[in-house]
């Protein structure tokens, strides 16, 4: 009988590439983080980065009001689209919810100092489960650091 690890280890009990045993999660709150990554995933790429990348009149509107015109429309549309891809794609699952709770902080200032507040707790309100896959998958971003070292 040999003591070495199996050839295939479960992310979830163990990191392999770091050698650092991270907590083992109940098959409930695995449950848990994918549906709320598949829901955030389906509001950025649909409610929110869509009606951006088709124009839709009332992106228009408000970035014609915020002064970035179509360009910045479709600046946040393609970001918010890649953030949702992000989210799906394993190897980005640690780093794609802090680029988009950065994305939302500059949602939440535009929402203060354009729109004097009128939706400012929206952003917030997604950043909360934004910050707990964030925390809860901060072993990927072990993984995508080895991952660049190698490529370069």
């Amino acid at each position: 009988m040999s003591n070495a690890a199996p050839a295939s280890v479960n992310a979830t009990s163990v990191s392999v590439n770091a050698g650092v045993t991270a907590p083992t999660r109940s098959r409930a709150a695995r449950i848990a983080l994918r549906t709320v990554t598949v829901l955030l995933a389906l509001f950025f790429a649909f409610a929110s980065a869509l009606p951006k990348l088709i124009g839709h009149s009332t992106a228009v509107e408000a970035f014609d009001r915020i002064g970035w015109g179509a360009p910045g429309m479709y600046a946040v549309g393609l970001l918010e689209l890649a953030g949702a891809i992000g989210l799906l794609v394993p190897v980005l699952f640690g780093i794609t919810p802090i680029a988009l709770c950065g994305l939302l902080v500059g949602a939440f200032i535009i929402q203060l100092t354009v729109f004097d507040g009128e939706n400012a707790v929206t952003p917030l309100i997604f950043m909360v489960p934004l910050a707990v896959l964030a925390w809860a998958r901060r072993a990927h971003n072990r993984d995508l650091v080895a991952l660049l070292r190698r490529a370069s």
